[in-house]
């Protein structure tokens, strides 16, 4: 049996004082009464100010991390003094698209090479005057048979017997037409022949040929030694001729060679007249280079002329 708790010795009494409330002791405690509950401390009353008063206790850290483990962190409070869209600010940004920075870069690096692939595609058909580019044949035809198309009858006052089998053929092709012939040039006194002639036309469908064609010819003499070159005004839109005389005036060795080589839009005309000399021919005087180019010029407009028809 236990004994019950001694109360406490009462404390000395004070003696009145007139300035001090008398402060009353605490009631005794009772063998079979359990102590009394700590006083709760005071929650802060709720504050329309958006600061806290030196009572309120400090604000939450909103980015700490849950208390108890397992359990998902309290969902953010909205501000709300936060500014809302609507009232003269502009909306917030939309985030990112799913998907990554690179991904986000990829659209964004399509999109711009398809804007600059349209403009280089409008420029090209701005430039070009539109959608594709045709050949400038200027009414050019290349037939089955230059041989009887062409002209070259500068040349039968000098070479009156005509070639009996003349070498000729055609050939057409959706990016080119080409027309050839090549025939000797004999005099009557002559077994064999005494020059050549060879013509070509050259219809090009798909490529402008103009750039390689001055390339080719206005430059011939630094591909080939003791050649001459001179441009010729008034035939096409460019001509050149190319001429090369090794005879020396002599009429048993030697060769004396000619060129017209014409370009007129996508057409290309050559003419071309060689000649070579040796103790054998019997031609002891053959025409001059002169009088060879001036042929090759008439002949030339001439044939150009009815390639048109």
């Amino acid at each position: 049996m236990s004994t019950p708790p001694q109360q406490p010795p009462s404390s000395p009494q004070q003696p009145p004082s007139s300035s001090a409330p008398q402060q009353s002791s605490p009631p005794p405690l009772q063998p079979d009464q359990p102590p009394a509950a700590p006083p709760q401390p005071q929650q802060p009353q709720p504050t329309a100010y958006p600061y806290p008063n030196p009572q309120s206790p400090p604000p939450q850290n909103p980015y700490a991390q849950p208390t108890l483990a397992g359990q998902p962190a309290p969902p953010q409070q909205a501000n709300p003094y936060a500014v809302q869209p609507g009232y003269g600010y502009p909306p917030p940004a939309a985030p990112p698209a799913t998907g990554g920075n690179g991904a986000g870069r990829a659209v964004l690096w399509a999109v711009v090479g398809a804007v600059v692939a349209s403009a280089a595609w409008a420029g090209g058909i701005f430039l070009t005057g539109g959608f594709g580019t045709s050949a400038d044949l200027r009414g050019y035809r290349a037939p089955a048979n230059l041989c009887s198309s062409a002209d070259y009858s500068s040349f039968k006052d000098e070479y009156p017997v005509d070639d009996s089998s003349p070498t000729k053929n055609a050939m057409k092709d959706p990016a080119l037409d080409e027309s050839y012939c090549s025939l000797s040039l004999k005099k009557t006194s002559s077994s064999y022949g005494d020059a050549y002639l060879t013509m070509q036309v050259d219809l090009h469908k798909k490529t402008d040929p103009a750039p390689e064609f001055t390339a080719t010819w206005k430059n011939y003499g630094d591909s080939h030694t003791d050649y001459d070159v001179t441009p010729v005004q008034g035939i096409g839109d460019e001509a050149y001729l190319v001429t090369q005389d090794t005879s020396n005036g002599s009429t048993t060795s030697g060769s004396r060679y000619a060129t017209l080589a014409v370009r007129d839009g996508w057409m290309t005309y050559t003419m071309y007249y060689s000649a070579y000399f040796s103790s054998y021919d019997s031609d002891t005087d053959p025409p001059t280079l002169d009088s060879v180019t001036g042929w090759l010029k008439t002949d030339t407009r001439s044939t150009l002329e009815q390639l048109k028809g």
